[in-house]
C-alpha cells in the first residue's frame, strides 16, 4: 500500500451515513435484509449505513459456528414458540425480540484505517459506542470479553461482524427492556464464556439499560454523524435469501454447528 493511497481521508469519514429505521415483518426478514445491504454495499456504489430495528416476536439467533444443541434449549424453545434461526456472522447466540433494540453498521474495509482487521475495528466501533453511552452512565460502561458492552460489569449489549471483500457489517444488540426471564430459559450457559461472566447466570450477567429507545439511537446516530435518508430496499435479493438460506434447515442446522467460523461471503 502506498504512502500516497495511506494518506487518503479513510472512506467512512468523508461519505454520508444513511440512517434507516425499518423492522420488517419476520425475523428471516430482517437478518435477511442485513445480509442483502452487505451485497449491495459490496457491490460497490453504496454509503455506509446504520439500520435500527426491534423484532415484534422473540427469537434466538445462533452465531455462523454455532451449535443449537449446546446454546440452546431446544425444548424450552420449541415450548415458547420460539424460532432458532442463524446469522452470518459469529459469536455466541442471543435473543432478539421486543424490548431488545439491534443495530447494523455497514463500513467500508480501509486497509490503512480502523477497519482494516477484525481486531481494529472491534475495538473502534465499541469504543465509540462506550463513548456514546458514557454521558447517560458516567464512570459505569466498559467494554468487556472481545465485543461485549457492559454497565456495572453486567452485559447490555453483544456484538459480531461479517466482513467481505470490500465492506464489512458490524450488528449487535442493546438490551433496553428485553425479557431477562425469557432468554434465561431458552439459552443454556455459553460454552465459551468470557472471563468477567465469573459463572453467573443470564440473569444475574445480563442487564438493561432501561432508556428510552429514542435516546439510545439518537445518541448512536450522533456518534456515526448518521442522517435518515433512503435507502433503496433490495426486495427480491430478501426473498431470495429468506427461502433459500433462513428458512432451510441446512442453513441453521438446529441440531448440530460447525467446528469454524467464515469470514468471507
Amino acid at each position: 500500500m502506498s504512502a500516497a493511497r495511506c494518506a487518503e481521508p479513510p472512506a467512512f469519514e468523508v461519505a454520508r451515513v444513511r440512517r434507516i429505521d425499518l423492522t420488517l415483518p419476520t425475523p428471516e426478514e430482517n437478518l435477511a435484509l442485513e445480509d442483502a445491504l452487505l451485497d449491495e454495499c459490496d457491490s460497490g456504489g453504496q454509503d455506509p449505513i446504520l439500520r435500527f430495528w426491534e423484532s415484534p416476536a422473540p427469537f434466538v439467533v445462533l452465531g455462523y459456528a454455532g451449535r443449537a444443541a449446546v446454546e440452546v434449549d431446544l425444548e424450552a424453545a420449541a415450548a415458547l414458540h420460539v424460532p432458532v434461526l442463524r446469522r452470518i456472522s459469529g459469536g455466541g447466540a442471543v435473543v432478539q425480540g421486543p424490548g431488545c433494540v439491534s443495530y447494523a453498521l455497514l463500513l467500508p474495509i480501509d486497509p490503512c484505517g480502523p477497519t482494516t482487521s477484525i481486531h481494529a475495528t472491534n475495538q473502534w466501533v465499541m469504543e465509540r459506542h462506550r463513548q456514546a453511552l458514557e454521558p447517560r452512565f458516567p464512570g459505569r460502561i466498559a467494554v468487556q470479553g472481545v465485543t461485549d458492552l457492559t454497565v456495572d460489569g453486567r452485559k447490555c449489549s453483544g456484538n459480531a461482524q461479517r466482513r467481505r471483500r470490500r465492506w464489512l457489517l458490524f450488528h449487535g444488540t442493546f438490551l433496553v427492556s428485553a425479557s431477562l426471564e425469557l432468554i434465561g430459559r431458552v439459552l443454556r450457559p455459553p460454552p465459551q464464556a468470557p472471563g468477567y461472566r465469573q459463572g453467573r447466570s443470564h440473569l444475574d450477567f445480563l442487564a438493561n439499560l432501561e432508556v428510552p429507545v429514542p435516546w439510545l439511537t439518537s445518541r448512536l446516530s450522533a456518534c456515526w454523524a448518521a442522517q435518515p435518508r433512503d435507502v433503496p430496499i433490495p426486495a427480491q435479493r430478501i426473498n431470495a435469501l429468506v427461502q433459500n438460506r433462513y428458512l432451510r434447515p441446512e442453513w441453521n442446522r438446529i441440531e448440530a454447528g460447525p467446528a469454524r467460523m467464515a469470514t468471507g461471503p
